[in-house]
């Protein structure tokens, strides 16, 4: 692994870049006159712009942003073509490059096939039983130390301070140490980072958010480097640790740069995603209360069983818990959209889209499809339960991807949001604040946008 890869065989070294006139044969944008401008009204309401598209072009459409021209595909159908990728059709690196090169490259994300399967191998070793066992322990220890002020407390934004709480149960989980004094700056690098992603300038030139987000890399990368050397050879729980001496099937380790471009790409996903994932549950559990005393049924039977505690073995139990999980991350998917290249020509709902081209799916909108989710705006748990989960298309629910490039820490993921909530609602109960305008900003990463103000009021 400490050689330079190769560009993957099945990409084309000379892979063209598709114009308006290669992609005027599908439905869609025109030229705007103002391509800057087009962007930002875009990422002002994301959802509602998606929602105009697919009923003006249908689920197959040309679009314009501030990578070019591009084709978006709506639908399980296009999420099982491109996330299932079975004829090796779609880079995920290509598609994500131009959104997240400068900032976090090859991450795993951004890597295909062989690369990808080798590096995701090796790190699979962080998430089996034995070490997801030891992060619930540090998950159920730390959760309930954030969460002791909560109760009672008078009204607070919960968005900063869930988000100050990832980033402390990161530390334990991810790194086994606690984060001293480089948190903020560890947060505002994380910030500036995942912000940058969507800034309309791509150069970093000064002053912009792209330049941020460089910077930001820039501390992380240094912040990590500087840890390698101490974890290597050493024994330990923590991820970072595992990464550092984990090895290929040849036996070699990662060199240190691919361990700091992993550990950024896994820092952010893990972090940022589910601040995210647990604001949109907090969101309608705050909405549909009646949720909140089901899940706390649930809580106390679990803790009936074992004393009190959530072990690893009780996970399993609290049902609830995912089905609200699931229909939170339906809505509002903390992964709105995802990007792919196509490597070759293809064919989908009669449309010939050209190799090369820039190709997205919308989880986002695929979710909101009234086909497969009838009276989608609702909110309704229910849907995931087996009985109504049977013959729904495998891919009509893909917040956390599919494929070979299915999220990785899927079931840490889950773990932290059980853990969370069966420390959160045990004894309290999740109250909206009056002034609470219910309102998502869906991109890059959704969040509320005025902070979510809430109590957590006690039983």
């Amino acid at each position: 692994m400490n050689a330079p890869t190769k560009a993957d065989a099945f990409i084309p070294a000379d892979l063209p870049e598709p114009t308006f006139e290669d992609l005027k044969h599908l439905p869609g944008m025109q030229p705007a006159r103002i391509q800057m401008l087009r962007t930002i009204k875009f990422l002002q309401d994301p959802l509602g712009r998606s929602k105009e598209m697919v009923e003006d072009y249908g689920r197959v459409f040309r679009r314009q942003d501030f990578g070019g021209w591009g084709v978006s595909l709506v639908g399980p159908e296009a999420n099982e073509l491109v996330l299932f990728n079975k004829d090796k059709i779609f880079s995920s690196a290509l598609g994500w490059n131009p959104v997240l090169e400068n900032l976090f490259p090859h991450g795993l994300m951004l890597m295909d096939f062989d690369e990808h399967r080798i590096h995701r191998k090796a790190l699979s070793v962080a998430f089996k039983e034995a070490p997801m066992k030891h992060y619930l322990g540090e998950l159920n220890s730390g959760i309930a130390r954030g969460i002791a002020g909560w109760s009672g407390a008078p009204e607070f934004k919960f968005y900063p301070a869930i988000k100050a709480l990832t980033l402390d149960l990161a530390a334990a989980s991810f790194l086994g140490v606690p984060w001293g004094p480089d948190a903020q700056k560890i947060n505002t690098a994380f910030v500036d980072m995942v912000m940058a992603s969507v800034a309309v300038v791509r150069k970093p030139l000064p002053l912009t958010q792209m330049r941020r987000g460089v910077k930001g890399r820039e501390f992380m990368s240094s912040f990590f480097g500087k840890e390698i050397p101490g974890r290597r050879g050493k024994a330990g729980d923590d991820i970072f640790t595992q990464i550092c001496n984990t090895t290929d099937d040849d036996g070699a380790l990662l060199n240190d740069q691919a361990i700091i471009d992993h550990m950024n790409f896994l820092m952010m996903a893990a972090h940022d995603t589910t601040t995210s994932s647990i604001s949109s549950i907090v969101h309608f559990l705050g909405a549909h209360p009646e949720w909140q005393d089901s899940i706390r049924e649930q809580i106390h039977a679990v803790k009936a069983k074992t004393g009190g505690a959530l072990t690893y073995e009780t996970l399993g139990d609290l049902d609830v818990i995912e089905l609200v999980m699931k229909e939170s991350l339906r809505l509002i998917p903390p992964v709105p959209s995802m990007p792919r290249r196509a490597l070759k020509d293809f064919v989908f709902m009669n449309h010939h889209i050209p190799a090369g081209s820039h190709v997205g799916i919308n989880p986002m909108m695929t979710h909101r499809l009234a086909d497969v989710w009838p009276d989608p705006e609702r909110f309704d748990p229910l849907r995931f339960t087996p009985e109504n989960s049977k013959g729904r298309h495998k891919y009509a629910w893909v917040p956390f991807g599919g494929g070979g490039h299915m999220c990785l820490g899927l079931h840490f993921a889950y773990m932290q949001v059980k853990s969370f909530f069966f420390h959160l609602l045990a004894d309290n109960r999740i109250v909206h604040a009056d002034s609470y305008r219910g309102e998502f900003a869906m991109f890059p990463i959704p969040k509320p946008k005025d902070g979510l103000p809430l109590r957590i009021e006690r039983l």
